[in-house]
């Protein structure tokens, strides 16, 4: 005995309402098994794949890819009755067609909206996933087959989640892509080698979506040529909660040139000790501990306004945010209890932070109840910046370019390394003195690591 399930979209961390769906990876008419992941969804946080809550064989798609989801709705509808070759059939007439077997008599296949009649070779090919088709979802599929409302059949090529991605990101249709993989998807270098072939050729057309997530379009505007790109998604939820912080904080900035000579000297040192032989080690992670040491003795940068309760929240515990630039837009993923943590664990945790979010793959728990961020916009050459904080936090530290400058040291003048720090804080939660001590308290210890060692 079969029976349906509907799979309603589940709150995906934090309280999210809603989310984009970015890719299926099932279509209507394959067998699924429980904990297979059967689509991509973007939330306004992190892109999130999810599992299947059932096994059994798909009978609906509730949302086209592009499409915005709300928390809470149909998702997809499986069947979880015992999983066969055959497509699950309608007791509606539409969904019946005539084919004509090899003896020439005239048989009733039974075919689903938006699959047209199906044969034995088209069967085989949805079975292996070659060609899958998405049906628009109706409130009675019998009704809106006899009204001719909302159907159409859709062929999606093979392609793994990264290569979609690529392709999203710069406007391709994949159906446009010669695929070369070993069956016959279409492979990251396809993609590549068709967007060279599009940028040598001056009259090739870039096809657009139809859905709201259009890629960037080419414009003739009044004064010239220009690009318009939908602003949606994680660049969207960025905006608006940068705007917010920026109206709601009173933002205070301050700045600090360091010699941090000695630091560097520490690291080269640390890097050659057989304790950290697995582990890449960067001036980051020394500057990121001794943010760590002066949070001890300043834990009003490691603080949240809470307006709801009229309170205070100071943190007992330090959830480090790391800026990073992803191609998906400005993302803070945090490294959970930092405060705890090693300089070797501290290092390690750097490094599986910044590689998830460069390949996209940052969860919504990673982005969640970050405490104090740091920005190091010195990766890309610039001296310093006045950050705007992540929102419900207390304090960010930017950390600029490293340059090798002439400094007074002991009494002369030598070329040592320099670098200046600037702190943002909410000047609600921190004041002047507040801020100034725990900026200088950072300083000193790049300075002088001795403390990096002894409290470390």
């Amino acid at each position: 005995m079969t029976e349906t399930q509907t799979f309603l979209l589940p709150d995906l961390g934090e309280g999210l309402t809603e989310a984009e769906l970015v890719s299926w990876f099932v279509g209507v008419g394959d067998a699924v098994e429980l904990n297979q992941v059967i689509a991509e969804v973007e939330t306004a946080k992190a892109s999130v794949e999810l599992p299947s809550p059932y096994s059994g064989t798909v009978v609906a798609l509730h949302a086209g890819e592009g499409d915005t989801v709300d928390v809470g709705t149909p998702f997809i509808d499986i069947s979880t009755g015992a999983a066969t070759d055959s497509l699950p059939t309608t007791s509606t007439t539409d969904a019946t067609d005539t084919a004509t077997t090899p003896e020439g008599t005239a048989e009733r296949v039974p075919v689903l909206v938006g699959y047209g009649v199906a044969d034995e070779a088209s069967s085989r090919r949805r079975a292996r996933g070659a060609t899958r088709t998405t049906e628009t979802p109706t409130a009675s599929t019998g009704t809106a087959e006899a009204e001719g409302g909302g159907r159409f059949a859709e062929t999606r090529p093979l392609a793994k989640p990264p290569v979609r991605f690529l392709a999203k990101q710069n406007g391709i249709e994949l159906g446009n892509v010669p695929a070369t993989g070993a069956h016959g998807e279409v492979t990251r270098a396809d993609v590549t080698a068709y967007i060279a072939a599009q940028s040598l050729s001056d009259d090739a057309d870039t096809e657009t979506s139809s859905h709201a997530d259009a890629p960037p379009v080419p414009v003739v505007g009044s004064h010239g040529a220009e690009t318009r790109t939908p602003i949606k998604g994680v660049r969207k939820h960025t905006a608006a909660a940068m705007v917010a912080s920026a109206f709601t904080a009173p933002h205070v900035t301050e700045f600090v040139t360091v010699d941090i000579t000695e630091t560097l000297d520490l690291l080269e040192r640390l890097r050659a000790h057989r304790r950290f032989s697995d582990t890449r080690l960067t001036p980051l992670a020394l500057i990121s501990k001794a943010l760590l040491i002066a949070v001890r003795a300043n834990p009003s940068l490691n603080s949240s306004w809470d307006e709801d309760s009229g309170e205070i929240v100071t943190k007992h515990y330090v959830n480090l945010g790391i800026a990073a630039a992803t191609p998906r837009g400005l993302m803070v993923p945090n490294i959970k209890d930092a405060d705890r943590m090693s300089l070797h664990e501290l290092a390690n945790a750097l490094v599986d932070l910044t590689t998830t979010a460069k390949a996209g793959k940052t969860s919504p728990g990673d982005l969640a109840a970050g405490t104090i961020t740091i920005t190091n916009v010195g990766v890309f050459g610039v001296d310093s910046g006045t950050p705007i904080l992540n929102p419900g936090e207390a304090g960010i530290l930017c950390v600029g370019a490293i340059r090798r400058q002439p400094w007074e040291h002991e009494g002369e003048i030598a070329l040592r390394s320099v670098t200046t720090l600037s702190l943002s804080f909410d000047h609600r939660l921190v004041d002047g003195e507040q801020g100034s001590r725990f900026l200088a308290d950072i300083g000193r210890i790049l300075s002088d690591p001795f403390e990096l060692i002894a409290l470390g």
